[in-house]
């Protein structure tokens, strides 16, 4: 049918499993913010829901890491982490492995891509959809994207999956939303748990929102290292999601940088012509 959703998310753990030391004015607008991009995805009409993230070592090591990988299971189980630290309950979320398989099988046509038929979600993933799919009553199709374990994936090799991944939903009949999960600037699990660079973010932010691919791409990991922590290199996954918007306009509907969720927190999405 087509993609009818374009959007991107923050997905740090402290997000959930710190709600009770933050800024209740700022955690509440985050919250509302998030609420509001669940019920645009219903609203688009979404049959199922593509969720892009940056997989945190749960499921793939360094003796095997794909650029990118895609889920081909009827359900998925989650989260990976203690469930009181993340402060979310375990769950099993449905899959859609006859589409998967389909979407697979297109994106190969331009792009490569690893599949799994087992992936347990950590909180790349289980923080958005505690969100978006709080019912758990929506396919979920999950996305990896390398951008952990050097050497990792170009950030022009992000923007071509994203345009392989946008002909496969529009190849599909069933309607599809896309989300992108991750940073922006964090420097998670170091000393440096907390800083958050907001000029760099909103540089980033801004480059989005014009779904800029020249301003996008241009970026090196040394330089995003050095100004955005680690964190920054998911960036990737919300170019991905550029790329799939196939030049929409974007509107930025909530940043704040929250030290306590370690993470400038972030609610995004494309205007797409549907």
């Amino acid at each position: 049918m087509a993609l009818v959703y374009a959007g991107v998310c923050s997905h740090a753990p402290g997000i959930t499993g710190r709600a009770d030391q933050a800024d209740p004015t700022v955690r509440d607008a985050f919250y509302e913010s998030f609420d509001q991009m669940r019920q645009d995805i219903e609203a688009s009409g979404a049959e199922a829901i593509v969720i892009i993230a940056a997989e945190h070592f749960a499921n793939f090591f360094m003796n095997n890491m794909p650029s990118f990988a895609m889920g081909m299971a009827d359900f998925y189980d989650g989260p990976i982490e203690d469930a009181a630290w993340l402060g979310i309950d375990k769950f099993r979320a449905p899959g859609n492995k006859d589409l998967s398989r389909r979407l697979i099988t297109e994106v190969m046509q331009s792009a490569d891509v690893s599949y799994a038929e087992e992936w347990k979600f950590d909180h790349g993933i289980a923080v958005p959809l505690h969100f978006l799919t709080p019912r758990f009553d929506l396919p979920v199709i999950p996305v990896n994207i390398n951008c952990q374990g050097p050497p990792l994936t170009p950030v022009h090799r992000a923007w071509a999956f994203g345009e392989a991944l946008r002909r496969a939903c529009d190849a599909v009949p069933e309607k599809i939303a896309i989300v992108g999960t991750g940073g922006i600037s964090h420097w998670p699990a170091t000393p440096d748990s907390g800083k958050i660079n907001e000029a760099w973010d909103r540089d980033f932010l801004d480059r989005w929102s014009r779904n800029d691919k020249d301003a996008l791409l241009d970026y090196d990991d040394t330089q995003v290292y050095a100004d955005a922590g680690q964190g920054g290199f998911e960036i990737r996954t919300f170019v991905t999601v550029s790329a799939a918007a196939n030049g929409a306009p974007g509107d930025v509907h909530f940043y704040a940088p929250i030290p306590i969720f370690a993470v400038g927190c972030t609610i995004a999405s494309y205007r797409l012509a549907v």
